[in-house]
Parts: structure tokens; sequence; C-alpha cells
């Protein structure tokens, strides 16, 4: 077999990785439906799956890093496997012995979720040889997350039906195609051969590497504007939710709106990611890294920026998405709040793009700072946080959206200046 043949199939079972990864993720937002009703738990607590799932990442993404660099990518992504499988069952057996044993598999999920993406990301901006075509490569993947994710709420609002009756037997479905799907994975990279990039001498401790790969400023900026990140992937669709089913005189006032129609325009938010991957994945071997990320990011802050302030007596008609009969909902929302819409398009490469400008030179350091990347995650619920606090404070949701504005001009900022590697 060829090089080049062998470089493909790697480079096809890290994109399948990466798929796999939003399946799994995004299950826990649909599953808090059927926690909050099985168990009794509240708004807060229902969401129990996606804190485990982010949290892990604070505790697993370093030491993710010290797996790839003692046992290299292909091991690291087998044991991750192995611990997937168990989370899934786990989450699985909650139905029968409780709510405790759910956070335990969600952890355990969000553990695995940590790893493959910290062999992922890596792999693919390697395989590609960095820049252009490493971006490209990620933004592919990205796609592919991306229609998983689509995937999931099809699948789970298919299988949930009345929610005041959903159980976790009722996605019994669902866990055991995520759990084929890890065992396929397993199966097919066990058998893969997969080209080990440069790893360190075993001369050097683990918090040497830390501390080596923490010596590149630009890569420093990155841990920050991947953190921030979160703000604009997550804050937009979340808080368009809370701002058009509040009712209008409540202590921080929305609009009113039905809520089935108002729920359907998440996932308008995650194919406008679909589709900027999508066309990410198209140019991204054309154009620089640098120049996508600027470009995004202003958009963001234009878009944002507009929405905020714009009144809301001018609307347009946008359809939503009713997963479970596949078909288009209309209904008439403000133009800021269209535009906040499109904040998915610019937010779809982000990731992949501060990724790659982040870990650009970074040589032998590149596994253990995959890890600390990893570990920024957590700042996805922290962001979320942010804007929560904001609207409480000023009870105004639209004022909340400075949150992911601030983040978008500091992705901004770090793609003009922040990314340029120091020279050695």
């Amino acid at each position: 077999m060829s090089n080049n043949t062998k470089q493909w199939g790697a480079i096809i079972v890290m994109i399948a990785l990466f798929a796999m990864i939003a399946f799994v993720t995004n299950l826990c937002s649909p599953m808090a439906v059927i926690v909050k009703n099985q168990f009794g738990a509240s708004n807060f607590l229902a969401q129990i799956g996606n804190y485990g799932n982010f949290g892990a990442y604070l505790v697993m993404g370093i030491p993710s890093g010290m797996l790839i660099k003692k046992y290299g990518y292909k091991k690291t992504a087998l044991m991750a496997l192995v611990v997937g499988i168990i989370g899934i069952l786990v989450q699985w057996a909650s139905g029968a012995m409780g709510f405790a044993v759910y956070l335990v598999g969600a952890l355990i999920s969000g553990a695995c979720m940590c790893m493959l993406n910290t062999v992922v990301n890596p792999m693919l901006n390697l395989l590609g040889g960095g820049g252009n075509r490493g971006n490209q490569l990620i933004q592919t993947g990205g796609v592919f997350n991306s229609a998983a994710a689509v995937a999931v709420y099809i699948i789970m609002g298919a299988l949930i039906g009345d929610a005041a009756k959903a159980h976790i037997a009722d996605a019994t479905p669902a866990l055991m195609i995520a759990l084929a799907i890890f065992v396929i994975a397993f199966i097919v990279i066990f058998f893969t051969k997969i080209e080990e990039p440069e790893q360190t001498s075993d001369s050097e401790s683990q918090m040497e590497l830390v501390a080596g790969a923490c010596r590149y400023r630009h890569f420093l900026l990155g841990v920050l504007a991947i953190a921030l990140y979160g703000a604009v992937e997550v804050g937009p669709p979340t808080y368009i939710l809370q701002y058009l089913t509040a009712a209008p005189d409540a202590v921080t006032p929305g609009l009113g709106l039905d809520a089935g129609y108002c729920g359907t325009l998440g996932a308008v938010y995650f194919l406008m990611m679909l589709v900027g991957r999508f066309l990410g994945g198209v140019i991204g071997g054309k154009i620089s890294t640098k120049l996508m990320i600027s470009s995004v990011s202003a958009a963001a802050v234009v878009l944002l920026g507009i929405g905020i302030f714009l009144p809301n007596d001018i609307t347009v008609s946008v359809p939503g998405v009713d997963w479970v009969a596949l078909s288009l909902v209309w209904g008439e929302i403000p133009v800021g709040i269209f535009l906040f819409l499109l904040v998915g398009l610019c937010a779809s490469v982000m990731w992949g793009g501060i990724f790659n400008l982040a870990t650009e030179g970074l040589g032998k350091y590149t596994a253990i700072a995959s890890g600390i990347f990893m570990a920024a995650v957590c700042g996805f619920a922290i962001s979320v946080a942010a804007q929560g606090w904001v609207a409480d404070l000023t009870n105004n949701y639209l004022l909340s959206f400075f949150v992911p504005l601030v983040a978008a001009a500091y992705i901004l900022f770090y793609a003009l200046i922040g990314s340029k590697p120091a020279q050695k």
C-alpha cells in the first residue's frame, strides 16, 4: 500500500471520529428532556449531561495530551473508544439505576470526547501538512461533525415523542447507534496504519512539555481565543430561544412567541454552521487561515452589533425546521434576531481555524498543546453562564449579546495580531 493511500485512510478515519464526537456530545441536550421527566430534575439539573461532558474537558485535557506523548495518537484513540463504550453503557443503565449513574455516564463520555478531540484536531492538521491544507482538512471534518449533530436531533426528536412521558429507555436506539459506532471505529482504527508524527524524547518530563508549549505566545493567546469562542457558537442559539419565548411582562422580558416555532430556530443556526463548514472545507486550501478567521470574526462583530440595536418592529419571515415532521415552520421574527442566526455561518469555521493558528510551528509540543487546548473548552460553559449573568443584571436579553460580540472582537484581534508566532 502506498504512503498516499495510507495517508488518505488515516484522514478518513479522523474525519469519521470528528462526526462521532458530535453525535455523542449532542445527545446531551435532547437527553435533558428525558432526564427532567424521568428523574424529576429541575431545568438546571436536567442539563447535567452537558455539565459533565464539558467539565470532563477541564479534567482530561492535559492528561489526554500526555497520553498521546506516551502512547501515540492511534493507541490514545483506541483507549478513548473503550472509554466511550463504557460511558454509553453506563448512561443506558442509568434508566434503571438512577440519576447519579447518569451523571457518571456523562462524565465518562465527556472524557472520551476530550480524548478524541485531542487526537483528531492535531492529526488532521498534521496530515494536511499544517497551514491552509491543514485548516481545510479540519473544516472538512467539521462538515461531518455538523451533519452528525443534525442527525442526533432528528433521531432523538423521533424517539422522544411526548416529552411528558419520555424515559431513557426511549433513547435506547440512539444509544445503541452510538455504541455500534464506537465498536466499528475501534475495529477500523485497530487495523488502520497511522503514521505517528514526531514525539519528544523520554528525557523530557510532562511538566517540561507543558512549559515548552506555554513559551509560545501565539499558542497561549489561541487558548484564550478558543475559550471565548464558546460564547460565539453556543451563546446565540441559547439566548435567542430565551428572548423569543420569555413573556413580555417577565423580569427579563422577551417577545412571548410560540415556543414550538422558536425551538426550531436552533436547528436553523446549526444548519448555518453546516453550510459554513462546507464552504470552509471547499475554500480552506485556497485562502489563508488568518484571512478566513479575521473575515468571519469581523462579520460576527458587525452582525451582533447591528442586531443588538435594531428595533423589534422591523421583522422578517424565517423558516424553522421541524425535525420530527421533516418540514419547514414559518414565523415572523425581528431582523436583529435573524442577524444573530447568521452568526452561525461565522462561528462555523472558527474552531478549526483557531486551532490551526495556535498550533502552527509547535513541532514536538503539538500533542501536549492539543491537550491544553481541549482543557480550554470548559470556557464554553463559563461563557454561556456569563451571558446569562449579563441578562439577569440588566434585565435585557439583547444587551447580553455583548458577551459574544466581545468574544468575536478578541478572535478578530487574535487572527490579525495575536496569532503571529514570535521570531525565534
